[in-house]
């Protein structure tokens, strides 16, 4: 694979983006060291961008939502990266190919970068492919960089773990229960959003609104911010100003209060770490006295012959 232009892709050439993420993605190893010595070429370019978490239940028109938040964050001069975060294959399913078609008008502004994830698989899944490649939509300079989840469960947790501020989309229906978002998801959430407040919807969108409002104040927040509850309608293209300006609302405080660097800190830290465990697993199962003995071990604690901590303690020493 020919190795992406540096300078190209720092002068924000949609190409060189391209490549350069392509390069990322593979499981090559050669490649990956390449796509590391890249990321650390540019290191000191990234870490400009507001990143913001995107999630909602099937149907709240995420979508819509993403082209027209997307659109107007380019009419106010931003530069816009849509990632699409998505645990399963782009051949078995899922929404990663009809994400582009969606959002026609969006991925034909010169403006926008709309990038589906990557299959499972190599270290990291597809979490770790997308932290690398929001860092290179940094580098080529994009200011603003949404990270859609397209599943449901693990990925709003992975989605949250590596964004500034996370929003979860509901629809207009005050009489369902949290409509199936979890609880642990509500406490990671910024803001909750309802769309669809147009039309008939207006009304029951209100009441939605104090309904959740009231939900959340349940729920301990730890940060300096108080989430809020707002209504929009993507598809009227109406209160999305409301929520660029709730967002940059956030960033504000988050940045006068130093919580802004002290998250992104963690995050990079966690990761360091998460990566460190994953990086260790791989190297206990390639080690050929733990292959020769993990069958054997497993068998032997499937029937009870051994516990569990012996048999780890085992495997771990032929590291030793």
């Amino acid at each position: 694979m020919a190795e992406p232009d540096r300078e190209l892709l720092l002068a924000g050439d949609r190409r060189a983006l391209a490549k350069a993420i392509t390069l990322v993605e593979s499981k090559l190893d050669a490649h990956r060291e390449q796509a590391q010595q890249l990321l650390e070429s540019v290191i000191e370019q990234t870490g400009g961008s507001i990143r913001i978490g995107i999630t909602g239940i099937p149907g709240v028109g995420k979508s819509t939502f993403i082209e027209a938040f997307g659109l107007y964050l380019i009419e106010q001069g931003k530069r816009v990266a849509v990632l699409a975060v998505d645990p399963s294959s782009p051949i078995a399913g899922g929404s990663i190919l009809g994400d582009k078609t969606r959002m026609e008008e969006l991925s034909r502004r010169a403006e926008a970068f709309i990038r589906p994830s990557p299959s499972e698989g190599a270290l990291g899944g597809v979490a770790q492919k997308t932290r690398e490649t929001m860092l290179l939509c940094e580098a080529a300079g994009y200011d603003v960089i949404l990270v859609e989840t397209v599943g449901v469960g693990q990925s709003e947790y992975d989605v949250a773990a590596m964004v500034d501020f996370f929003m979860v989309l509901m629809l207009p229906n005050a009489g369902d229960e949290l409509q199936g978002i979890k609880r642990g998801i509500m406490e990671l959430a910024d803001t909750l959003v309802i769309n669809k407040a147009d039309g008939e919807s207006v009304g029951l969108a209100s009441q939605t609104m104090s309904h959740y409002q009231a939900a959340m104040n349940l729920l301990r927040h730890t940060s300096t911010w108080t989430p809020r509850v707002m209504t929009c309608s993507a598809l009227k293209n109406e209160r999305i100003d409301a929520v660029w300006g709730m967002v940059v609302d956030y960033f504000i405080q988050a940045k006068d209060s130093g919580s802004f660097e002290r998250k992104r800190a963690i995050q990079r830290k966690d990761w360091m770490a998460k990566l460190v465990r994953e990086m260790l697993d791989l190297h206990l199962r390639q080690h050929e006295g733990v292959a020769a003995a993990l069958p054997a071990l497993e068998l032997a604690v499937t029937q009870g012959e051994t516990t569990p901590y012996r048999a780890a303690k085992e495997l771990i020493a032929y590291l030793d």
